[in-house]
């Protein structure tokens, strides 16, 4: 059994408000990007080459799949996929392409604006965001085509967490967004419908250590008024942390470092996230096993789709019961 992210931050890290650069004209990481925002403020301007990471995932729920677009750069490689799980049969479509020095992926340097682009081989993606964003995606027999909107007053949660003046990641989550539009699985066309769909967005910045390993868990309701955003592990001892409830759209920081519970033996057993703020039961369906060996990359992750309950303490301490939450949460350990 796995118990991770012991110990507690205070709660003091500073809110960002206004738009600021990740990095400094040298490379190194901008003392006034860290920190925590409500909106996409930080844009990506680091420098130089080695260790970056550049990367736009985003996943999605519906009643009768589980989705998952990944455009990323690592520099010396791209790493492109699709994944799609039938949740009835437990059949899984998961084509993906590596790329030599990342050549042709586009990642713009602001979360919401501009084009995401990957194309390799047979797989091509590209995402448009704007006010709505539309995610088109073809490779070994998946097509998507899907518009995620976003409701008003709607907030995410972004943070830039530092390692070193020479190490940092800026990571937004954007949870519980209404999506809709049509997923075709080796010809056969399924519909994702608004109002019983939704999709979170992960997009990160950084520069990273070669060695690292995270926890991540992220749910909502279909209709996007309660979610949640967990992390573990990679924030430990750098004074931000990547907790937050939402509640109708509003981000209720939770700043605390929390326990994960899970058993590295039984990945389908239930796990446990725990702080002063947080009490979550997290009982998964499906394990998704993802191995990439590239030498230099390497890495191993174990996302596991499931529902949550339990409970969270918003910022006027109401304790919110996180009934219908569904989602996932995972253990990532890479080299790259």
């Amino acid at each position: 059994m796995t118990a991770a992210g012991t110990g507690s931050l205070p709660g003091t890290a500073r809110e960002i408000t206004e738009p600021v650069d990740i990095a400094l004209p040298t490379g190194r990481l901008n003392p006034r990007a860290v920190g925590w925002s409500r909106a996409p403020r930080h844009t990506d301007t680091i420098s130089g080459w080695g260790r970056t990471k550049r990367w736009e995932y985003w996943g999605v729920v519906t009643p009768t799949h589980i989705i998952g677009v990944v455009v990323s750069s690592m520099d010396y490689a791209a790493v492109h996929s699709l994944y799609v799980l039938d949740r009835d049969s437990g059949r899984e479509w998961a084509p993906e392409a590596v790329v030599p020095l990342a050549r042709g992926a586009v990642l713009p340097p602001r979360s919401g604006r501009g084009r995401v682009e990957a194309r390799a081989k047979d797989l091509t993606i590209t995402i448009d965001q704007g006010d709505e964003v539309r995610v088109e995606a073809s490779a070994g027999g998946v097509e998507l085509q899907l518009t995620v909107g976003q409701h008003a007053g709607h907030e995410a949660l972004g943070v830039l967490v530092p390692w070193t003046g020479r190490q940092f990641q800026y990571t937004l989550k954007d949870l519980g967004r209404p999506v809709s539009g049509t997923l075709v699985l080796d010809g056969t066309e399924h519909p994702v419908r608004a109002g019983e769909s939704f999709a979170v967005l992960d997009h990160g910045r950084g520069r990273w250590r070669y060695s690292m390993t995270w926890n991540w868990a992220a749910g909502s309701r279909p209709d996007g008024d309660l979610a949640i955003q967990l992390g573990g592990r990679w924030t430990v001892g750098t004074g931000q942390t990547e907790n937050g409830l939402f509640v109708d759209g509003r981000l209720h920081k939770i700043h605390e470092e929390l326990v994960w519970h899970y058993d590295r033996s039984d990945w389908l057993a239930p796990w446990r996230i725990e702080g002063e703020r947080v009490g979550v039961r997290f009982t998964p369906f499906h394990e998704r096993v993802a191995v990439t060996d590239l030498l230099v990359i390497a890495g191993e992750t174990h996302q596991c789709f499931g529902r949550f309950s339990g409970w969270a303490v918003a910022d006027d301490g109401t304790r919110v019961d996180l009934v219908g939450l569904e989602g996932w949460a995972e253990e990532a350990r890479n080299r790259w």
